[in-house]
């Protein structure tokens, strides 16, 4: 087991200067372009009692919006009302987010401090689909950097030779059904979930 970092950095090494430069406490015309250009990121946070969380957020590129080289909106949709990410944020501020861009081996990291805001004039230019978002995590860049792309070059992320079929996996509703009764209908409950995304119903 290594218990501290000297043991840790005498495996490892340590980063050069050169790596250690791309650490930015702000955004520039260029990193902006990975925001820009980003559908898709991961945003991490945590509870004061040390809890962790992990959600996905996505929508058209350029939906996380720059507000200047320091502060970030990113606009809250309609999802399982669980709320992690909101309710983790009203105890702990800090927030970290992972940019992804479909087909680019290189993301884009940035962690700081963020708030909920529910400002109509604010959020407005967020709509998708005539839909304002009632919510919005506003957050304040404390670090913002790319990251290489060693990770997606050896998971080969974006090949679709080795994407995987929906159907090869167990449903959300056979999922269900391994934690509730076995009764429990999944077969109608995938129907009815598929459909309503048909309808694009509770996206916006």
């Amino acid at each position: 087991m290594i218990r501290d970092e000297d043991e840790l950095r005498e495996l490892i090494g340590t980063p050069t200067d050169l790596v250690c430069a791309k650490l930015a406490d702000r955004l520039n015309p260029l990193t902006v372009e990975f925001i820009e250009r980003s559908p898709f990121v991961c945003v991490a946070t945590g509870t004061a009692e040390g809890g962790l969380d992990v959600s996905p957020r996505g929508d058209p590129a350029g939906f996380v919006r720059v507000l200047d080289e320091r502060t970030l909106l990113l606009p809250e949709r309609p999802g399982n009302r669980i709320a992690d990410t909101l309710t983790n944020l009203l105890s702990d501020p800090r927030i970290g987010l992972l940019f992804l861009i479909p087909g680019v081996g290189d993301t884009f990291r940035v962690n700081g401090r963020a708030t909920i805001i529910d400002d109509p004039e604010l959020l407005a230019p967020c709509a998708v689909e005539g839909k304002v978002p009632r919510l919005g995590i506003l957050v304040e860049i404390d670090q913002a950097y790319t990251q290489c792309a060693k990770a997606l070059i050896r998971s080969d992320l974006w090949n679709p030779a080795h994407h995987v079929d929906r159907s090869e996996l167990p449903s959300s509703g056979e999922i269900l059904r391994s934690l509730n009764e076995p009764s429990f209908d999944a077969e109608e409950y995938d129907r009815a979930r598929a459909e309503r995304y048909a309808r694009r119903e509770g996206l916006y």
